[in-house]
C-alpha cells in the first residue's frame, strides 16, 4: 500500500510536475480494496471521465479534481493561439460540469476557476495556465485544512467509547485528505477517545464495504461492517451511540442530499433518539437551492444494481431504478459540523449566518 499514506494523511490525489507540463494522479477507487493504484490524467476530458466513472468520488474530492482538470486543460493548450486556448478551456469547463450533477462542490470549484481565469484574462495564455494551476493547488490545500477544522469541532460531540455508524464513504478518499465524517472520527481518536465504527456497506456501489472499512482498517480504528438493512436492528439493541455522515449538497433550509440510504438511517436515528450529525464544508452548502426538492438527483446505470464486476445476481431483463442520492429533511439533522463550528438544528437563518448573511 505504498503511497496510500504520507505521514498520517491519505493521499487521495496528488499533483506531479513531471513530465512537463504536469499531471494529476488519483487513486482508482473503483478497484479498491482489491487493487491499489494511481491513475494519471492530463486533460479536462480525462478528469471528467474519472469523475463520471467514480475513479474519484465524494463531493470535496470531486471539486478538487475538477479544479485540477481545468488547470490541466490550460497547461495542455498553453502553446496554442489564444482563440484555440479559450475554446478548449471553455469545452473543458462544460465537460467537467456535466460529469456528475448532485455534488455542489463540483460547480463551486468550477466557478472559482472561472473567476481566476477571468481575473487573468488580460495576460498571456501561459500566465493564465500558471494562475489556474496555483488556484487548483490552493483549493487542494484549503480542503485538507478545512477538513481538519471540521474534525476538531465534531470530535467534541463524540463521547469517549462512542460507537459511531456511518453511511457511504466520507473519509479521506472522498476529500483531499482527512475526510468529513471520518475526519470527525479521526480527530476524536487523535484526541485520545476510544471510538469504534459501524460501516454500512452502502449498496449498490459498496463504498462503505470497499472504502470506509478499508480506510479504518489501514489506520487501525476498530470497524465493523454491516449490510444497510442491519442498522435499525443495531440501534434497537442499543449498540449505536451516534451517526455521522457526509453530504454532497445542503439546501438553504438545511435539507441534506447524501448517498442513497442516508434518509433511512436518519429516520431510524430519530426513532431511537440517536444524534444524527452531518459533516460538511461551507462549499457544500448551496444557498441558491431553497430545499432538497430542488436538488438534482443523479440516476446511475442499472448494471450497478444487477451485479458487481463479474458477478450478476438479477434476472436478465428486469427493470431497475438506481438513484445515487436521497434527501434527508433538515428536521432529522441534529447538527451540521462545518469548519466554522457546529450548527444545531440547521435552518435557513443559521446557514445564511455562516456566510455573513
Amino acid at each position: 500500500m505504498a503511497g496510500y499514506l504520507a505521514g498520517d494523511a491519505v493521499v487521495t490525489l496528488r499533483w506531479q510536475e513531471a513530465p512537463a507540463p504536469g499531471r494529476l494522479e488519483m487513486i482508482d477507487q473503483t478497484r479498491l480494496p482489491a487493487v491499489f493504484e494511481y491513475l494519471s490524467f492530463d486533460s479536462a476530458a480525462g478528469v471528467a471521465e474519472g469523475i463520471r466513472t467514480m475513479i474519484v468520488r465524494g463531493a470535496p474530492a470531486i471539486g478538487v479534481a475538477a479544479a485540477y482538470g481545468v488547470a490541466l486543460e490550460a497547461l495542455r493548450m498553453q502553446d496554442q493561439p489564444r482563440a484555440a486556448f479559450d475554446a478548449a478551456l471553455e469545452r473543458g469547463f462544460e465537460l467537467l460540469a456535466g460529469s456528475r450533477p448532485t455534488a455542489v462542490n463540483l460547480f463551486w470549484a468550477l466557478q472559482r476557476m472561472r473567476a481566476c481565469r477571468d481575473a487573468h484574462g488580460g495576460t498571456s495564455v501561459e500566465a493564465i495556465a500558471r494562475a489556474l494551476l496555483h488556484e487548483a493547488q490552493l483549493i487542494h490545500a484549503e480542503d485538507i485544512r478545512i477538513n481538519c477544522q471540521m474534525g476538531e469541532h465534531g470530535a467534541v460531540l463524540l463521547p469517549d467509547g462512542a460507537r459511531v455508524l456511518t453511511h457511504c464513504n466520507a473519509g479521506a478518499l472522498a476529500t483531499a485528505g482527512h475526510g468529513t465524517a471520518l475526519g470527525v472520527i479521526r480527530s476524536a481518536v487523535a484526541a485520545g477517545k476510544r471510538i469504534s465504527v459501524f460501516a454500512d456497506e452502502t449498496r449498490p456501489f459498496l463504498q462503505g464495504a470497499r472504502l470506509t472499512a478499508w480506510e479504518m482498517v489501514q489506520e487501525k480504528i476498530p470497524v465493523t461492517l454491516i449490510t444497510d438493512n442491519m442498522a435499525g436492528h443495531l440501534m434497537a439493541c442499543g449498540e449505536i451511540d451516534a451517526v455521522v455522515v457526509g453530504t454532497d449538497r445542503v439546501a438553504a433550509n438545511g435539507d441534506v442530499a447524501n448517498k442513497i440510504g442516508t434518509y433511512m438511517v436518519a429516520v431510524l436515528a430519530q426513532r431511537h433518539r440517536i444524534p444524527f450529525y452531518v459533516a460538511c464544508p461551507l462549499s457544500t452548502i448551496d444557498l441558491s437551492v431553497a430545499s432538497g426538492r430542488e436538488i438534482p438527483i443523479e440516476e446511475r446505470a442499472p448494471s450497478e444494481v444487477t451485479g458487481f464486476r463479474e458477478a450478476q445476481w438479477s434476472a436478465p431483463g428486469v427493470q431497475v431504478r438506481n438513484p445515487a442520492f436521497d434527501v434527508t429533511p433538515a428536521e432529522l439533522v441534529t447538527a451540521l459540523i462545518t469548519e466554522k463550528g457546529v450548527v444545531d438544528a440547521p435552518d435557513e437563518i443559521k446557514l445564511r449566518s455562516l456566510f455573513g448573511g
